[in-house]
């Protein structure tokens, strides 16, 4: 096979750990890496850390599966706290193409490539060619797809089947579901097919056995169940087997899944032999009535490592064909060349697409038709003179070849700059590191550190040196809607401030480094004395670990040569975020009837003791999460 002229990034990112490969020839993948979620701020600092320590020329084509539902342009995922824009990131990371797709999507779109060694069959049935087939894996949470045969190729579903609600077989997963709804409001086949839901069903049965609780992590228990050495270990094994056998017949009967149903996630091809022996396939089959027509419907454990690999280069692979081939280019290219052919209305929708290409995909035809400044109909008429029967199939048409378009980069100053090329820089710049800190922004911490602020009798803001005017610009904001405080910026009064702060209190620190002395000894006296610690500041920082809630702002300025100017902008829109949510939680206790806040002054518990409000080392947006895998869910 011939070698891509540049490498492409292909990775598989989950809740636990993201994996990158760059795949030099079409199918084969070098320098694999598997990186902690953890130990990343955001999406952009995993890729970034990733590429610099790969071999080679920088990529410009790359694809990205993800464990989370991919619409539009912003991805939110749902196991983790990451979040970015596509077109953002793909023109941050300097790349032509970045696509991003649902993992699942890109583990479906895997198995017509994948070879007859790179996965193994369980129980019986046989798979009628040209079929549907269905998908279904177990990580970090449950993904399902499924593929349905279209012309030579398949057409990949995009689902989010996990979150179907928990159906019980027998007593057991009566008693397992009972168990788990007291936790969760809903009890979907994701809370307990999965990583953590195997410590749900460990717990239940436990608790079923008037046995106590044993904190045990899911690779411990799975481990256990392997070996034997816990009967309730084993025993949650066969359970998440069966459920999982559950799932999949269901996927099954629903998909018509006559081509087969595929069993990926990081899971299932750890349990080796035993689950080939495991209640999955009875209760695959146990269907009542539709008993044999399941048991003709076969099943495979995918053992192939980059299968996920193999799916999201092959999807890349067809749009990078799609734009260079001779039928014609991405539709956005279609727009551009056929645009001197339209009606000067339906040139206006042209030059509405264009502009807002993923915002299109989401927006009703009354609003695109609005913002185009057309009637409804126009905009059908523009989407049949694109050879779309609509806009329905325009807007898959579209999705199916988007890559993104918005240019916002750093870009060095230079002494060659005019004064308007040095201003469009420093502006450019600035909006580069606002668009960062918003793809960072970690919403539990964030809702966290509004109502410790709402809470408090009174807060106070530290802050040296260059960061001063942000601790007074928060307390001017705290105090214009009634708040106490106070902003502490000299150095010699503010280990004497937090020596009187009340168990009440709330110490705001804010830090660019996190690593000031005098403001990590604030932060240790505000402890002793009981009072709250919230910090802005650097990811994996002193202060972040010292701190209740920790909101993450990275940015590395040189401050040995020039006053911080960026960094400041990005603590201040975090003071602002702050003010703007006490504000708007204490306007609505504001507009209860005078009686009603009363009775509610009447009502409020005193604030337990500091070590029964701590929920930890801190709460920041770098957060790990405990899970199973360092497969994509």
């Amino acid at each position: 096979m011939t070698p891509f002229d540049r490498p492409r990034l292909i990775a598989d990112i989950g809740g636990t750990y993201a994996r990158f490969a760059l795949e030099t020839t079409a199918g084969q993948f070098e320098h694999a890496a598997s990186l902690r979620c953890a130990d990343h701020a955001d999406f952009h600092a995993a890729v970034s850390a990733y590429l610099a320590a790969a071999p080679g020329p920088r990529p410009d084509h790359a694809a990205v599966a993800i464990a989370n539902p991919v619409e539009g342009d912003a991805v939110r995922m749902t196991n983790y706290h990451w979040q970015f824009s596509i077109e953002q990131m793909r023109e941050r990371l300097r790349l032509e193409t970045l696509v991003v797709v649902n993992d699942f999507t890109a583990l479906a779109m895997s198995l017509p490539r994948l070879g007859r060694h790179q996965y193994r069959q369980v129980g019986g049935g046989e798979v009628r060619p040209r079929s549907v087939v269905g998908v279904v894996g177990a990580g970090t949470g449950l993904g399902v797809s499924g593929l349905i045969p279209a012309g030579e190729g398949y057409v990949a579903l995009g689902t989010e089947g996990g979150h179907t609600s928990f159906a019980p077989r027998d007593e057991r997963e009566m008693h397992i579901l009972q168990f788990a709804q007291r936790e969760f409001d809903h009890v979907s086949f994701e809370r307990l097919v999965s990583g953590p839901g195997l410590v749900v069903i460990h717990r239940a049965l436990r608790e079923r056995a008037g046995l106590k609780p044993l904190p045990l992590t899911a690779p411990e228990i799975t481990q256990h169940g392997l070996d034997n050495s816990d009967p309730v270990c084993r025993e949650t094994l066969d359970v998440f087997c069966a459920m999982l056998g559950t799932t999949a017949a269901n996927l099954g009967v629903t998909l018509g899944a006559m081509g087969g149903i595929f069993i990926g996630g990081g899971i299932v091809p750890r349990l080796g032999s035993y689950f080939d022996s495991s209640p999955f396939r009875a209760r695959f089959e146990a269907k009542g009535r539709f008993s044999a027509y399941l048991a003709g419907i076969p099943t495979f454990v995918i053992t192939a490592e980059q299968a996920t690999f193999v799916g999201a280069s092959a999807i890349l692979s067809e749009q990078l064909r799609g734009r260079h081939g001779h039928s014609g280019s991405t539709v956005l290219g279609q727009i551009q060349r056929s645009r001197a052919g339209l009606s000067p209305a339906e040139m206006r929708v042209a030059d509405h697409v264009l502009a807002h290409p993923r915002s299109v995909l989401n927006d009703p035809i009354a609003k695109i038709a609005r913002a185009a400044s057309v009637s409804q109909p126009t905009v059908i008429r523009f989407c049949r003179s694109l050879g779309c029967e609509g806009l329905s199939d325009f807007k898959l048409r579209l999705a199916s070849s988007l890559t993104g378009t918005i240019p916002v980069t750093h870009t060095q100053v230079t002494g060659e700059d005019t004064m308007l090329e040095l201003g469009v820089k420093v502006l450019s710049n600035s909006a580069a590191a606002v668009l960062q800190l918003r793809d960072q922004l970690n919403r539990e911490t964030i809702d966290r550190a509004i109502d410790l602020l709402t809470a408090a009798e009174r807060v106070e803001f530290y802050a040296v040196g260059h960061y001063g005017v942000v601790a007074h610009d928060a307390q001017f904001k705290f105090l214009r809607f009634g708040v106490a405080s106070g902003a502490i910026t000299d150095q010699r009064l503010q280990r004497m401030a937090a020596g009187v702060l009340r168990a009440t209190d709330v110490a705001v620190v804010i830090s660019s480094s996190g690593r000031v002395d005098d403001l990590l000894a604030v932060a240790d006296i505000a402890r002793e004395r009981g009072a709250t610690v919230v910090a802005i500041t650097a990811s994996h920082s002193p202060l972040a670990k010292k701190a209740d809630v920790a909101l993450i702002v990275d940015h590395v300025e040189d401050v040995a040569t020039h006053v911080p100017m960026v960094s400041r902008i990005l603590h201040l829109l975090v003071v602002d975020i702050l003010a703007v949510g006490v504000a708007m939680r204490r306007g609505a206790q504001a507009q209860l009837p005078k009686e009603a806040v009363g009775a509610l002054d009447e009502l409020r518990p005193e604030l337990p003791p500091r070590a029964a409000r701590r929920e930890g080392p801190g709460i920041s947006a770098a957060a790990p999460l405990s899970h199973l895998t360092s497969h994509s869910r």
